[in-house]
């Protein structure tokens, strides 16, 4: 007997999920950086772990990103099979929590992980010229948590309302 739920979905469909969720997060995250309300750009960031370059930077990141946010989709579609619910709502309220986890607890541990990224305590060096997140991404905007949690919640409703939309759970 299997230790993982059956997944009503088939991998293409889940596939091409994660692909819509991915560009809708991002629209609204770049949309959000192009407005002025924030300067954080994961994909920038995810691409600035492997390359000092920062054109190359921008493309391999939003490769690197798009993965991730393939891989997250999986996640969130076992989470949704495993409690037998999966809805447009219940999508946002995953994504919502998961961009607080982001903002809360992965991006404090950045400065210390990222290669390029100076810390709160160190400051830049010839190296390390990014500047460090702050707490909940503030040094990248005060607006910076809002845009974060409101495009992880439209990846995860983005996810759950297209999987409620092809009949799957709840």
């Amino acid at each position: 007997m299997s230790m993982l739920p059956d997944l009503p979905w088939q991998l293409p469909d889940l596939l091409l999920w994660g692909l819509l969720a991915t560009v809708a997060m991002t629209t609204v995250l770049q949309g959000a950086q192009g407005l002025g309300l924030s300067r954080l750009s994961l994909p920038f960031l995810a691409g600035t772990f492997l390359s000092s370059d920062r054109r190359r930077a921008v493309v391999l990141g939003f490769a690197l990103y798009t993965l991730g946010g393939w891989l997250f989709a999986f996640a969130y579609f076992l989470l949704f099979a495993s409690l037998g619910l999966c809805s447009w709502w219940f999508g946002a309220l995953v994504g919502a929590l998961h961009g607080l986890f982001l903002l809360v607890a992965a991006m404090p541990l950045l400065p210390y992980l990222h290669p390029r990224m100076a810390s709160e305590y160190d400051g830049p060096t010839e190296l390390r010229q990014l500047e460090p997140p702050g707490f909940m991404g503030t040094n990248y905007g005060l607006r910076t948590p809002l845009t974060t949690l409101l495009g992880q919640a439209v990846y995860g409703a983005t996810l759950g309302g297209l999987a409620q939309l092809q009949g799957g759970l709840g």
